[in-house]
């Protein structure tokens, strides 16, 4: 009887993973794809590159935290490296939220920078292009063309 019940539970648990499965299948436009590089390049270079390859594609920085100075700063020492960037341009922001006005979830651009192993890690999260909206899809895959190429910028050595 108690193998029955073991089999019996262990069936179950199975079948309600493949129903989460279903469940968290994405909508059309909603999957987040992230770009991600690693280097052996000092950290505050990296982040100095960082600043400049924004402002090269006419970008401006509307926050930057310095998440792991802050925390040392508390008196956590040797806490590792981490900065959160976000980004923007109003003209692009006009054009993504004219093709799209549920678009401004994506808004601003946003990078992380972080230490792990004595790497340097840079990471963005690029825009759906499988909207269903040809003009966003084509707008959105240029935008991260240009997200990528401030990412490999950065961590070129």
């Amino acid at each position: 009887m108690t193998r029955l019940i073991v089999i019996f539970a262990s069936l179950m648990i199975i079948a309600s993973c493949d129903t989460m499965h279903k469940n968290t299948a994405h909508k059309k436009g909603e999957f987040i794809e992230y770009y991600q590089v690693e280097t052996q390049k000092p950290y505050d270079d990296v982040l100095a590159e960082i600043k400049v390859a924004i402002a090269e594609n006419n970008l401006r920085i509307t926050a930057h935290s310095r998440i792991g100075k802050v925390i040392r700063d508390r008196g956590t020492a040797n806490f590792p490296e981490y900065d959160t960037i976000q980004f923007c341009n109003l003209t692009h922001a006009k054009t993504l939220l004219t093709l799209s006005p549920h678009a401004v979830k994506h808004m601003p651009c946003n990078l992380v920078l972080y230490t792990f192993e004595g790497k340097t890690i840079v990471n963005t999260h690029l825009l759906p292009t499988d909207t269903g909206n040809p003009e966003l899809d084509a707008f959105s895959d240029k935008m991260n063309n240009m997200l990528k190429q401030i990412v490999d910028f950065a961590v070129e050595e």
